[in-house]
């Protein structure tokens, strides 16, 4: 059986912590499948096929890296995409409080399904997606905190 993991998001833009978590699981699964979430009642700073763009450009000469878009609860995404393992990226105690509880009620909609954390890295574990959202709305230098795909 495969091991494809399922790393869900928004990816509002996608950080270099992002990135570091996925690097990092490249060599754990043999697919893994970066999952831009939709969310209608969500306001983006950028919209999805910016996003979707941006995973693509910055994977793209990894071959196991896949990037999609998706509706709905992310356990049955998964199902549908035969992933056995949701991937998540922990910065700080605060992220493993919520990503738990998450965890947890994903393991009761779907008990194969099981949640692989990876603690981001501590050079980038204080970058997240709506830190970067706020230095490019107040016109700061974000580029710093992003792949080079995002540079714009």
């Amino acid at each position: 059986m495969p091991r494809i993991a399922l790393f869900p998001g928004s990816f509002d833009p996608i950080t270099l912590g992002h990135v570091n978590i996925v690097e990092r699981a490249i060599p754990l699964f043999d697919e893994i499948i970066l999952a831009v979430g939709e969310n209608a009642e969500k306001h983006y700073l950028f919209p999805l096929e910016q996003r979707l763009a941006w995973l693509r450009s910055t994977f793209a000469q990894n071959p196991s890296v896949k990037v999609i878009s998706y509706q709905g609860l992310t356990v049955d995404f998964a199902a549908s995409q035969g992933a056995n393992f949701l991937l998540r990226g922990l910065r700080n105690p605060a992220d493993f409080e919520f990503e738990k509880a998450i965890a947890q009620a994903n393991r009761e909609m779907a008990p194969a399904l099981e949640t692989i954390f990876l603690l981001t890295s501590a050079r980038w574990a204080f970058i997240s997606s709506s830190i970067v959202r706020d230095v490019i709305k107040n016109n700061g230098d974000y580029t710093r905190f992003v792949p080079d795909a995002v540079r714009v």
